[in-house]
């Protein structure tokens, strides 16, 4: 009698466990964290652009408003190193991720970092990326091996490489060689398996901002009304060259790079209508920043038109105009609302978010990013962070103290 006994006894502790862990989860706010690409410091409203610069953003400007602004919102200078920076809240150069990953290099996200992904799966939540990954071709550095369910408009590697296959039929290179070197669209099955769904070309270009917005707006509705919170990390493509738009938004402001940014407002703005459908924006943390600052002088006309303005520098160097973007935080009643001047990075999601779950990250490593949940709760008056490394081509080039 007694092995069945113990038997009985061990199932009913795993669903007592499993009841106290969601009745834990249900009390979680939910995360819906948006990313963009190369945004530079002045192009929204709120920063000084927007329609000062022929491209409104009100949208964002709103966002900005009712939310907490960070006017010192740090980077590091390259899409792939501040992506590694923020999936892992340590330095790009601790990870193998210093420099950004085109079609054909070895550098990759390793198996045995720990991600956001697997941060939010520890304590519950159901995750979901859609858009722009840039950490990797291999298998061990998928999102879906990294701690993400869902993997859907998957662009795995830069929006330039859309360019791939023009540029290599104008230099007559053979149709199965270009089928092997141009980028493609992924999606995820119900097993983490990848499957390319689309070439990524100039064409889909235009396309695949409203994709990106629909497959967010399609999760949050079936995630809202589940047991379980859920965290979506969106990665848009814009203002990333070649900034080309869906009709709507095409010759909508004085240039291509602003026509971008207007249908990037846009898009935020059907996620952020989502969320607030769903009757969740009340417990439902929303991020928005940019993974870089704009490079004005090294896209071509007519994509030129990003500004980092006041600041000097751009794109890839270790300069205040390449590592300082826009960034903002909204959790209605509990974010601490205004701008702040106050030092934050990009390395400080990761344990900030963490505090603000219960979430635990391992011990066996160091970690870059400081926890400024009491800061963003209204707790403290001051970021906990003093000071930030700034690494180009995996050498330290730039060591920033206070101000």
């Amino acid at each position: 009698m007694r092995n069945p006994l113990l038997a009985v006894l061990a199932t009913l502790l795993v669903t007592i466990s499993q009841i106290a862990s969601q009745a834990n989860a249900a009390d979680k706010p939910n995360v819906v964290l948006m990313l963009a690409d190369n945004v530079g410091y002045g192009d929204i409203g709120a920063y000084g652009g927007g329609e000062m610069r022929g491209m409104p953003t009100p949208v964002l400007d709103q966002l900005a408003a009712e939310g907490m602004q960070l006017t010192q919102f740090l980077v590091e200078p390259g899409c792939t190193p501040s992506r590694a920076a923020l999936m892992t809240g340590r330095y790009s150069v601790r990870s193998g991720l210093g420099t950004i990953i085109l079609g054909g290099l070895p550098n990759t996200l390793q198996d045995e970092e720990f991600t956001l992904g697997e941060m939010f799966k520890s304590v519950g939540y159901s995750t979901a990326l859609i858009g722009k990954w840039h950490l990797g071709f291999e298998e061990q550095s998928w999102p879906t091996r990294q701690g993400f369910d869902e993997y859907k408009v998957g662009v795995i590697e830069t929006s330039e490489s859309t360019l791939y296959r023009p540029n290599m039929e104008r230099a007559g290179i053979d149709e199965e060689t270009i089928r092997q070197a141009v980028p493609h669209i992924f999606e995820s099955d119900a097993d983490g398996n990848l499957a390319r769904v689309r070439e990524y070309t100039t064409e889909y270009r235009r396309q695949i901002e409203g994709d990106i917005a629909s497959a967010s707006v399609d999760y949050i509705k079936r995630k809202a009304a589940a047991s379980e919170p859920f965290f979506l990390y969106v990665g848009w493509t814009h203002t990333h060259y070649p900034n080309l738009t869906a009709p709507e938004f095409t010759g909508k402001s004085t240039h291509r790079y602003g026509d971008a940014m207007m249908e990037l407002d846009h898009r935020t703005g059907q996620v952020l209508e989502a969320i607030k459908q769903a009757g969740i924006e009340e417990n439902t943390i929303v991020l928005w920043m940019s993974d870089n600052v704009a490079s004005p002088d090294a896209a071509p006309w007519p994509d030129k038109g990003g500004s980092n303005a006041p600041f000097r520098g751009e794109l890839g160097d270790p300069l205040e105009g390449s590592i300082r973007t826009v960034g903002m935080i909204k959790w209605p009643g509990k974010i601490k609302q205004g701008k702040t001047n106050e030092m934050v990075a990009i390395h400080d999601i990761m344990p900030t978010l963490a505090a603000i779950i219960g979430a635990e990250l391992p011990d066996d490593r160091p970690y870059d990013g400081v926890d400024q949940s009491l800061f963003f709760l209204g707790q403290q008056e001051t970021s906990n962070r003093e000071h930030l490394l700034t690494h180009i081509n995996n050498e330290v080039a730039a060591l920033r103290w206070r101000h």
